[in-house]
């Protein structure tokens, strides 16, 4: 999430790829002593994602996921489950994966505060946790793989900030937020962090909690919000991720503005780097999804042979201190596309510079 490509945390160590017949070096765990390891049947591994409407999930998450498991260990099996913001429909689908023999659970809770009988549920049986992306709270498990989720708010507030420095109307009006899901811990982080770079410097006119990360419900924030404040007295928009961006910039143009007001993002979606193009959106958080899938996926093998990862840091879930691993975010703005979302390949030239943005790629340098 932070520089031009991410580097994984340091802490680089010996996983053996059961089946494999040979070594893999990876970060993030010890080597087995002796030979068991190698020995021990390949682990069935589940993953949990919680929702479809961010694209990240089933278009990187799960195949980036997936492909690292494989690589590390070809006779691993992953279950793959997507809770569609449904809480019930996850709590159903972890305990199916426990009943169906998975040996490792790697899940990002659609209700982070809920799932801590899921969670006991499988210490009960040994099978290892990982939270992905979101901090479990309420009990004790095995890692926790994510970015420095109140660094990207600072970040993004930052770029907020700064693009209404430059264009001057820092004092002229009041900024709208349009935070996260309040079932989301990591928009709780979000939050905080925009809020520690823009208290005291720009007056908060709005502010939303958007449940599900809904761009509809977004665009509906929005559109209160300029009926509220009136349309001339918004000068800015913080939004914790592109879809709901997408949402209040679609507000906007309906209220009928012309310039758009510096508005935030983040996870650089395809919709939302091309607008950062045509001007709509100003930045976006550009998290190297890569990188903390795989460290996941890594993790995962590892505790599924019985090894202990190694973690450069932990977080406090309010009940123990969680090893973990936390990436950077980046904040991407026109001029930074090139040299980190295709430069990293996350997204090709070809894919951004689609007719309706060539004129933008162009102007840009992408083209």
């Amino acid at each position: 999430m932070r520089r031009g490509r991410l580097i994984m945390a340091a802490g680089a160590a010996l996983l053996f790829a059961a089946g494999c017949g040979s070594a893999v070096s990876t970060g993030g765990s010890t080597a087995p002593t002796g030979g068991a390891a190698a020995a021990a049947p390949a682990p069935t591994i589940a993953l949990f994602l919680p929702e479809s409407k961010t694209t990240r999930y089933e278009a990187f998450d799960r195949p980036l996921f997936e492909a690292k498991v494989k690589a590390l260990c070809a006779d691993c099996k992953v279950l793959y489950n997507n809770a569609d913001q449904d809480p019930a429909k996850q709590q159903g689908q972890v305990e199916s994966a426990i009943t169906q023999g998975a040996k490792v659970i790697v899940l990002d809770a659609v209700d982070a505060d809920a799932v801590a009988p899921l969670v006991n549920k499988a210490k009960q049986k040994n099978i290892p946790v990982i939270a992905y992306d979101r901090l479990i709270s309420g009990i004790g498990y095995d890692y926790f793989v994510s970015f420095d989720n109140v660094k990207v708010g600072e970040v993004q507030g930052q770029a907020l900030l700064a693009e209404l420095t430059k264009r001057g109307t820092t004092a002229k009006g009041q900024i709208v937020m349009i935070n996260g899901a309040p079932t989301d811990p990591s928009s709780g982080d979000y939050k905080k962090g925009a809020h520690n770079a823009l208290d005291g410097k720009v007056q908060v006119g709005r502010e939303f909690d958007t449940p599900d990360w809904s761009p509809d419900k977004a665009q509906q924030q929005m559109e209160q919000a300029i009926t509220a404040l009136g349309r001339d007295s918004i000068v800015g928009v913080y939004s914790a991720n592109d879809g709901m961006a997408g949402g209040a910039i679609a507000a906007l143009k309906r209220a009928g503005y012309t310039t758009p007001p510096p508005i935030t993002g983040q996870d650089a979606e395809l919709a939302g780097v091309q607008r950062i193009l045509t001007g709509e959106q100003t930045m976006t958080i550009y998290l190297n999804i890569r990188a903390q899938a795989e460290k996941a996926a890594e993790v995962a093998v590892a505790l599924g042979r019985g090894e202990k990862p190694t973690a450069p840091t932990t977080v406090n879930n309010k009940s123990a201190d969680i090893p973990a691993t936390l990436l950077d975010p980046l904040s991407v703005t026109k001029d930074k596309i090139k040299d980190t979302i295709v430069k990293d390949g996350f997204y090709t030239v070809a894919q951004i510079c689609t007719p309706e943005v060539a004129a933008a790629c162009k102007e840009a340098g992408l083209q």
